[in-house]
């Protein structure tokens, strides 16, 4: 969670320029649309792909389990960038690693990560991406990092586990088991994110939108 935090922090500002490429005019609620579906889309195509290529007859069973082990990485740096990608439209900061780190947890937690982060900020009330995280003390993020931590390594660990396990079915199975399965995944974190963070801001902030700069 730790090395994704950091890898993909760099990249936000690139994700939402590429949300903005065929449209620079875009408004918020539209780029945020548009990082949805290009989530979706990332996530369940490099579930099928690497759940097909581990359910080939020449691939032995180790290889198998490390492909798909290692696409389990994968599918966290691309859900990391999706969630801290709509924090930064929504406007909510940043610049901290605990901020982030409650975002990110939260989200791919779902309602489980939205209850502990009330119960134990000791703070109630409707989109907590931009209610809590924005305002709270680093102190108190911390104690609900920690425990949003292990709920993390228990359910969403074992739900990859589940995953990782299934994309090595043969005969094809692999690879509806990883797209499916990836799919899922991602409609439970876009939903979990329009929760968090409630309607997108009418307009962009004064001075407009980050520009739109690709390599």
């Amino acid at each position: 969670m730790d090395k994704a935090i950091t890898i993909q922090s760099s990249l936000v500002g690139k994700n939402i320029a590429r949300a903005r490429q065929r449209n620079p005019e875009a408004t918020p609620a539209q780029v945020i649309r548009t990082l949805e579906r290009m989530y979706v889309s990332s996530l369940t195509g490099t579930g099928a792909a690497v759940g097909g290529a581990a359910a080939a007859p020449a691939v032995g069973t180790g290889i198998a389990l490390a492909l798909s082990a290692g696409e389990a990485f994968t599918s966290l740096e691309l859900s990391t960038l999706f969630a801290l990608s709509v924090a930064e439209v929504h406007g909510v900061p940043l610049d901290e690693v605990e901020r982030r780190r409650t975002i990110v947890l939260g989200i791919l937690l779902g309602e489980a990560g939205s209850t502990t982060i009330g119960k134990v900020a000791e703070r109630t009330g409707q989109h907590w991406g931009r209610q809590l995280v924005a305002k709270v003390p680093v102190s108190t993020l911390r104690r609900v990092n920690s425990v949003l931590g292990r709920n993390f390594v228990t359910k969403y660990g074992a739900k990859q586990g589940i995953i990782v396990l299934g994309r090595v079915a043969p005969f094809g199975i692999g690879a509806v088991i990883g797209g499916g399965a990836n799919a899922a995944v991602a409609a439970l974190a876009v939903r979990a994110a329009r929760r968090a963070f409630g309607p997108p801001p009418a307009s962009w902030p004064v001075g407009g939108p980050p520009p739109v700069r690709l390599p």
